[in-house]
């Protein structure tokens, strides 16, 4: 028998990576599998041949290999000559258009069938192994499925290409012109736009990309994305009703969908898009339409982490033999153990509380295997330990307290409904440690300026006096612990605590703070629901040393459009600095403003 052909050029210059991972997708050699089959392969008996060397073997070994790989020992002819003869007609007619040799979007029509091997104790063909490979990426059939991206996703995250894991992102036309109609301005979406389109430049720029054959979406260092970014490269025939204006943006896209469908049935080919009108749309015409959710921290505000646990009634009867304990100062420490502290945190509080037993209030200091150390707080509710004459009324109020109070702590988070005490123990704490402790040198507070109704316009004067209007919570705050703190001393009394108080309190805007660096100060960042992710970080990298910071919020009040619950950048803070050692988070659950206040806030 002749042996077979040198490799060509380019075949030399390849890896063996790239046989490996294009085996399946490249054409066969007809002449070369008419020298391989011998009369005994005719007849049905399974054709051997040398098996393939290691990437280590002398390179004339390997280059043999190579050529000799077009079936496996185990592949039946008669498979063989199916496959010869049905590339033979497919080659004699002509092509609509082109071939692409390397991945395509219609993967899962390939790897539908794949070629069974004679013996399933032996080895099987490179050729099925690696349409299993390319199937098995994320485990069953037709599993990688196909993203038709809507613009205003790219506009809300930038980094949304590189959030589909192992999943293919399609661009239609319009959105590359839409993209180029919103990169002009200082807003936040053009921001976004100019980065989205810096990083599709970047991709097509890849080296060995090829747009028709999708460019790899890791090119740019983002290992987790492992699919394919395929841009809309011909007119797409698509058949929607008439009643849609086919001018419209948002109809073009639908009909890229439908017309993606169609082309690759196979493939579950879905729409992802932040307009719910559009998604709505989709679905009355029959396609899968999906929310980006990607930014969202938690599906449901309820699974906010609440920063306060109750340990079970058998609590010190499972402990009773283990518990070890000892006195600090004026704390207590227990060391307990059991499956209980598999649910806790660094710096979560726990309580026990129980008819006709002592109750326990602590807080957890140290985690180490199954074993964890808790502390017991310092008793707030009495008031020989008032903070600037405030006393907690509850039990959450007491948790957040000793939060706000110790110096170990550098950044705390508060969540409650209105009315909870979130402001008013943020400020008292901070003039203790400010005006008696000497910790820090000044208050700085700011907040979100989204006012609730419509906008009143620009305001005259300085920075502080145009951040006066949003502070009125602050000022309401400063009086009320103004007058508690004066006693008896008078109207010369007052108003000289006054004015010491407030030459400490410094109001900022939010919108002057990039660079900015924050040395020994007690910043407060109240309304930080209407802050986005990207604004927390902002404000929380200001901290200098020996700086503390504060966020406060409601959920339950979001006043920014587009933000939810699980997108705020409160829920963001909460769940990233959970069961750090320096932070801490209590969920306020219980009004003490008013009764008319509480009883508002469940009913309405």
């Amino acid at each position: 028998m002749p042996l077979p052909p040198a490799p060509s050029k380019r075949a030399s210059l390849l890896s063996p990576n790239a046989y490996n991972r294009k085996a399946a997708d490249e054409p066969m050699d007809l002449a070369l599998v008419r020298e391989t089959l011998t009369p005994a392969a005719v007849s049905g008996a399974p054709i051997r041949s040398a098996e393939p060397e290691s990437a280590s073997a002398p390179s004339n070994a390997r280059s043999k290999s190579r050529s000799r790989k077009t079936h496996s020992p185990e592949m039946p002819a008669r498979l063989i000559a199916e496959d010869v003869s049905a590339k033979a007609v497919s080659r004699s007619e002509p092509m609509s258009e082109p071939v692409h040799t390397v991945t395509s979007i219609d993967e899962d029509s390939q790897a539908s069938n794949p070629p069974r091997t004679s013996d399933p104790g032996k080895r099987p063909s490179p050729i099925a192994s690696n349409r299993r490979a390319a199937r098995s990426k994320s485990g069953t059939l037709g599993a990688n499925r196909l993203f038709v991206l809507d613009t205003n996703v790219l506009l809300h995250d930038p980094t949304s290409l590189f959030r589909f894991e192992e999943h293919d992102i399609f661009l239609p036309m319009i959105v590359l012109e839409e993209l180029d109609g919103h990169k002009k301005g200082m807003t936040e979406v053009a921001r976004n736009g100019r980065q989205t389109s810096r990083t599709l430049d970047a991709l097509v720029a890849q080296r060995g990309g090829d747009m028709t054959k999708g460019l790899k979406l890791s090119a740019t260092g983002h290992q987790s994305a492992k699919g394919l970014l395929f841009f809309q490269t011909e007119p797409l025939d698509a058949q929607l009703p008439s009643s849609l204006p086919q001018g419209k943006a948002d109809n073009q896209i639908l009909g890229v969908v439908h017309a993606l469908r169609g082309k690759y049935p196979k493939r579950e080919v879905i729409l992802v898009s932040k307009d719910i009108n559009m998604r709505v749309k989709a679905r009355a015409l029959g396609l899968a339409a999906e929310d980006y959710e990607n930014d969202k921290t938690l599906d449901d505000g309820e699974l906010l982490y609440p920063g306060a646990l109750a340990l079970p009634q058998d609590f010190w009867t499972r402990q009773s033999k283990t518990i070890e304990s000892w006195a600090s100062g004026s704390h207590t420490f227990y060391r307990v153990s059991g499956p209980t502290v598999g649910q806790f945190y660094i710096n979560q509080f726990v309580y026990f509380e129980a008819p006709g037993e002592p109750s326990l209030y602590a807080r957890v200091t140290e985690i180490r295997d199954k074993t964890a150390v808790l502390k017991t707080l310092k008793d707030y509710t009495h008031l020989k330990n008032a903070v600037w004459g405030v006393t907690s009324r509850n039990r959450e109020q007491n948790f957040a307290l000793n939060l706000l109070m110790d110096p170990e702590i550098d950044f705390v988070t508060l969540a409650g409904t209105a009315g909870t005490g979130k402001t008013l123990m943020a400020l008292a704490s901070g003039l203790t440690q400010v005006l008696d402790d000497r910790r820090y040198t000044e208050i700085i507070m700011t907040r979100a300026t989204v006012s609730v109704g419509e906008d009143i316009g620009f305001l005259p004067g300085t920075e502080e006096e145009k951040m006066g209007p949003w502070m009125g919570a602050l000022d309401d705050n400063l009086e009320f612990l103004a007058k508690g703190d004066g006693g008896n001393a008078g109207e010369w009394g007052r108003a000289a605590t006054n004015e010491l108080v407030r030459s400490r309190v410094k109001i900022k805007s939010m919108n002057f703070m990039r660079g900015r660096t924050f040395m020994n100060k007690y910043v407060i960042i109240d309304e930080a629901q209407n802050l986005t992710p990207k604004q927390m970080k902002t404000l929380i990298t200001r901290a200098g040393p020996g700086t503390k910071i504060i966020c406060m919020g409601n959920l339950a009040q979001i006043d920014t459009p587009y933000l939810t619950e699980g997108s705020s950048g409160l829920t963001f803070a909460v769940d990233r600095f959970k069961g750090w050692p320096h932070g801490g988070h209590i969920t306020l659950a219980r009004g003490e403003r008013s009764r008319l206040a509480d009883f508002a806030s469940e009913v309405l």
